[in-house]
């Protein structure tokens, strides 16, 4: 312990004298003039140029290039000699080498290039060639420091080792971990392939309320807050749900919303406070309809980021291509424990044993008044939910778990409701919606019965959304989709922090 302790304060007193000499560095680059000029503009970036050139030898550049280069970027390697210098410059895109002459730069700019620093942004101007190594760099014609760095970046051999500092100082971990910037590339990439397939299927993009005066749309712990001009307590959205059905109330006939979502609940490594996803709402399908476009609506997402709807995940082959599994609750239950019996999950004694048999507090909301179909819920996440590996659709939840899902006509104690696990997780959550205004308000009040009764995940009561069904919603199909939660299979990351680019953490000490 003392040993790591000294190892640590020795760490941050170097890094404090080399912060000290930055700052000096500093000073003295503001005596003579702008120390952080904005007249430098790159027109070409570093993957471009290797796309266009790699394959060339120096000869074939020469006769191809249109000329000098312009680039600006981090300076992450260097290399000082006499009367040459190497160093690599990083931007947005990658890598390219820099070779720095000081016949060409000058006697003045080369000394003090060689007492600038690593982290450094530089602007440089120069032609391409080859070196006697064939790799492409730039021969610097000119150069500019165009931000100094004052903090020293990470051993460049080891990156960001730190788990939480790569979390806490994302902007460490995107300059030194290619992994991360991949990531969050292919973050990007995968919510625009979700947002073009939306609109492609003829969907509409909208936006509702982030602060609600009720929280509804979901089971879940709002964040709270006062609107201090209204005087009013209000909320953070914890589901976009019940605004995009009055949407669907209104006559528009296909909607989506992209949303950030607040609750108020655990951080785990599928938990964060503040998540994205994408809920839509069509009229005039049911839960099937809602199945079969999922399941099209993933696979073509994870071909546009990866290629490829064959993925690997943490090891394992992940398939995406083939058709999706449909299941019951008891079903699942019974492929992945086959101990038990369909006879023995019909009995609600035997399936409260086996839940106390596994730890499980029948006591405690939501389960110390539930129902069979809750019971049965419950035995399903503590026995088969984590061994779906392979996308797998749930199907037929009972109604007491399921508050806005319509009922089936043929057996009124579960609803037309899905929830889609791969590797184990949850990523989707879809129904055909319940558009009967009676029905609604009296599962409404067995909800605010339950959150009377200690739930705190229960459902308020919302008399606003029971006028708009009153109006009439035509048949309608929803469903939400975990983007988060999507990204770290497409990025085979483990934990939901590796694909949020600031995720919650504690207080620093």
């Amino acid at each position: 312990m003392t040993e790591s302790v000294n190892h640590a304060a020795s760490g941050a007193a170097d890094d404090n004298r080399l912060i000290a000499e930055r700052r000096a560095k500093l000073a003295r680059l503001r005596e003579a003039g702008p120390a952080f000029p904005n007249d430098f503009a790159p027109d070409a970036r570093a993957a471009e140029l290797h796309e266009r050139f790699d394959a060339l030898d120096s000869a074939q550049i020469q006769a191809t290039a249109p000329g000098p280069v312009r680039v600006a970027g981090r300076m992450m390697l260097k290399r000082v000699m006499g009367k040459a210098s190497f160093a690599t410059l990083q931007d947005a895109t990658g890598r390219i080498q820099l070779y720095l002459e000081r016949g060409a730069l000058g006697e003045e700019l080369y000394s003090a290039f060689k007492h600038w620093d690593i982290g450094d942004i530089l602007g440089v101007e120069g032609t391409l060639f080859k070196t006697n190594k064939g790799e492409l760099s730039i021969h610097a014609s000119s150069l500019r420091l165009l931000a100094k760095s004052l903090r020293p970046l990470p051993d460049k051999f080891h990156g960001v080792a730190d788990q939480e500092l790569r979390y806490r100082q994302r902007y460490v971990d995107l300059i030194m971990t290619d992994d991360t910037r991949r990531t969050f590339v292919a973050r990007s990439k995968a919510i625009a392939a979700v947002r073009q397939n939306m609109l492609d299927a003829g969907f509409l993009e909208v936006e509702t309320p982030m602060l609600h005066p009720i929280p509804g749309g979901a089971a879940a712990k709002p964040f709270a807050t006062h609107h201090n001009a209204l005087d009013m307590e209000m909320f953070l959205r914890i589901a976009p749900e019940l605004y995009l059905k009055r949407l669907i109330v209104g006559g528009f006939e296909r909607v989506f919303e992209i949303n950030r979502s607040f609750r108020n609940e655990g951080v785990s490594p599928r938990h964060n406070p503040e998540f994205t996803m994408m809920e839509f709402y069509a009229a005039y399908v049911d839960y099937r309809w809602l199945m079969d476009f999922t399941e099209q609506l993933l696979r073509d997402v994870a071909i546009a980021v990866t290629g490829s709807a064959l993925l690997s995940y943490q090891g394992r082959e992940l398939d995406l291509g083939q058709p999706f599994d449909r299941l019951t609750i008891v079903d699942a239950i019974l492929r992945h424990v086959p101990e038990y019996t369909a006879e023995q999950l019909a009995d609600a004694s035997f399936v409260r044993q086996a839940l106390r048999q596994r730890g499980v507090d029948l006591a405690l909301p939501p389960l110390a008044n539930a129902g069979l179909g809750a019971l049965q819920l419950a035995l399903f996440e503590e026995t088969a939910e984590s061994r779906l590996w392979q996308p797998t659709f749930i199907i037929d939840y009972p109604v007491e778990v399921s508050p806005l899902a319509r009922g089936s006509d043929h057996q009124p104690e579960i609803t037309e409701r899905f929830e889609l696990f791969i590797t184990g997780r949850e990523i989707a959550n879809g129904f055909s919606e319940l558009n009967d205004p009676e029905d609604q308000s009296e599962r409404f009040l067995r909800q605010v019965a339950a959150k009377d009764a200690g739930d705190e995940e229960a459902m308020y009561y919302d008399a606003d959304y029971i006028r708009a069904l009153e109006y009439g919603m035509p048949p309608t199909g929803g469903c939400g989709i975990g983007l988060d939660r999507l990204v770290m299979l497409l990025t085979d990351n483990p934990s939901i922090r590796d694909v949020i680019l600031f995720p919650h953490l504690r207080p620093e000490d």
